[in-house]
């Protein structure tokens, strides 16, 4: 502070100008982290994700430590967001990518990867349809009356399982 000004000198103005700088579109040529996850529609925290486990090649950085994405990560979690869109795994689509980075895939391999996720997908559709039976079946014993004994309730007390496979991957994360 100059003596007799009352306007701080802590370059506050400055600060705040370089910070909007970092915060831009781009980065040294590149994407930043918060541009790539706008332009694709996938979180921040999923895209570091998908870097931690390989799906996601890791990028460049800046001399500051930023990351610095380009249009072959942008296409690539493209890609991968449209995967998941359609229902497949991480580990399908990390198969997938695999057969593309190696540029020898061949549309038998896309195809066999396809046909099991579509068996997958089928059985899904099974085990939907029976929950969707025994749903029915619950509402429809439900009088709506205000009494202790509820079927509704009743029925998800019960030990036996709904549907006849229950299936959890522990490979899909976000």
């Amino acid at each position: 502070m100059v003596y007799g000004d009352s306007t701080p000198c802590s370059s506050y103005r400055l600060k705040k100008k370089f910070k909007r700088l970092l915060q831009e579109d781009t980065v040294e040529d590149g994407l930043s982290i918060g541009t790539l996850s706008k332009r694709s529609s996938v979180n921040i925290e999923t895209i570091r994700y998908y870097e931690k486990i390989g799906i996601m090649p890791k990028p460049n950085r800046t001399a500051g430590g930023y990351r610095v994405y380009g249009s072959e990560h942008e296409k690539r979690l493209h890609f991968v967001r449209r995967g998941r869109e359609l229902g497949f795994s991480l580990d399908e689509l990390r198969g997938l990518l695999r057969l593309v980075d190696g540029h020898a895939y061949t549309c038998a391999e896309v195809r066999a990867l396809t046909v099991e996720h579509l068996k997958d997908i089928r059985r899904k559709i099974a085990d939907l349809r029976r929950l969707e039976r025994v749903m029915a079946s619950m509402a429809a014993q439900c009088t709506g009356d205000q009494v202790p004994e509820c079927p509704v309730i009743d029925a998800l007390f019960e030990m036996k399982p709904v549907a006849s496979r229950t299936r959890q991957r522990a490979s899909d994360h976000p």
